[in-house]
């Protein structure tokens, strides 16, 4: 198993970072050393690097879904990203280990029993759920905040069921469609009196949940039903445009061939 520690947000997928051994190639803006016990080390060219109140002694180590279609690249599991996302965020280093989910390796069994990602070490302890990674990553590094007010975290938060209900439907007048619609209305009412973000001008959290979920919508439902968002929900439409332009989203997306081919057991069974 070949891993990297990364030493900069920046540099965490755009290096694509593997579990196994094969090539590396990084961009010029890096340096390399031996890093001891068979890992590379991995430093960006720059005297100096912000990452949070909190001392962060060595790069926080995450478990991430692999590629099904490029070897060494990441995967397309959207609560991944989110993990993912708010380390970038939040300016953290990490290294990331792909995990092959067709088949586990033992080591990663080990750190997750239940044989799911992501998974996070923190403390010296590997924990699960992208809800429990984010709270604990707030509650460690809480600078920059990226807390969501209760009364907005909620928001868009059907948009995933409703479109993964459209997504497997076989029956054009069963409604699904139309209930999809009705909550991405919503939410492009409430990006056009409160955006440009969900908690106004900065990101925070619920948009790095949400975010992911509406990358897999647009690629999903595009390839399998020819469906686009209708130019009706301009809000949402500049919304998702902004999201998917972040830096941070850029370096750890999936690749459009990996989300087709995750949602096809859904479409095709």
């Amino acid at each position: 198993m070949a891993t990297a520690k990364i030493h900069a947000s920046a540099s965490a997928l755009s290096t694509t970072i593997k579990h196994y051994a094969g090539d590396l190639q990084f961009p010029r803006r890096y340096s390399f050393s031996d890093g001891g016990l068979g890992r590379l080390r991995c430093t960006p060219l720059r005297k100096s690097l912000i990452v949070s109140s909190a001392a962060v002694s060595d790069p926080l180590e995450v478990c991430v879904k692999a590629s099904v279609t490029t070897p060494n690249t990441l995967g397309d599991c959207p609560f991944s990203q989110r993990v993912l996302l708010t380390m970038e965020e939040k300016h953290l280093p990490y290294g990331v280990k792909l995990v092959d989910l067709a088949k586990k390796p033992d080591w990663f069994l080990k750190i997750s029993p239940e044989g799911k990602v992501p998974v996070l070490k923190i403390d010296e302890k590997w924990i699960a759920d992208s809800d429990v990674i984010t709270q604990a990553l707030e509650e460690k590094f809480p600078d920059p905040p990226l807390v969501t007010p209760p009364e907005k975290a909620s928001v868009g938060s059907k948009i995933f069921s409703t479109f993964i209900g459209f997504l497997k439907s076989k029956d054009p007048n069963d409604g699904t469609e139309q209930a999809l619609l009705n909550e991405l209305t919503a939410f492009n009412d409430f990006i056009k009196e409160n955006g440009p973000f969900v908690n106004g001008k900065g990101v925070s959290a619920a948009d790095l949940t949400l975010g992911p979920k509406l990358y897999h919508m647009e690629i999903a439902l595009g390839h399998y039903k020819n469906w686009s968002v209708p130019d009706s929900l301009p809000y949402l439409k500049s919304y998702m445009k902004t999201l998917f332009s972040l830096d941070s989203f850029i370096k750890t997306r999936a690749q459009r061939e990996d989300v087709i081919e995750g949602w096809r057991p859904k479409v095709m069974g």
